[in-house]
């Protein structure tokens, strides 16, 4: 059974950092590849970054160059640190995992999310 926890979540005002974790069990962590999703209120979800099992990485457009997306296989964990937060950066950020990086645009396993909240 797939579990993917997230964590590190909060509250935190503009131009500051935070960085999420996302704890995989249940998977053959080291072989799948990893994203960090997020929706905020009244939007659809979407993509924010991924990592292949290679350690390839791919960003939107939008926060391209404030924050890294990264794994540790041995930790079964993928961070999301998140730096020069903006406002509209708040939204539920959630982790997913898929066998690969095109099979994730349609399938694969969600965490449950974890708040983001940046003020102003």
């Amino acid at each position: 059974q797939v579990q993917l926890v997230e964590s590190g979540g909060g509250l935190v005002q503009a131009g500051g950092s935070l960085r999420l974790s996302c704890a995989a069990s249940g998977i053959s962590f080291s072989i799948n590849a990893m994203g960090w999703y997020r929706q905020a209120p009244g939007k659809p979800r979407e993509l924010v970054a991924t990592i292949t099992s290679s350690g390839r990485t791919n960003y939107a457009d939008s926060v391209k160059g404030r924050f890294t997306i990264s794994r540790d296989n041995a930790k079964k964990t993928v961070y999301l640190q998140m730096d020069s937060l903006k406002p509209e950066d708040t939204a539920v950020y959630y982790c997913k995992s898929a066998a690969n990086i095109v099979i994730m645009e349609k399938l694969g396993s969600w965490g449950q999310g974890t708040q983001v909240t940046v003020s102003s």
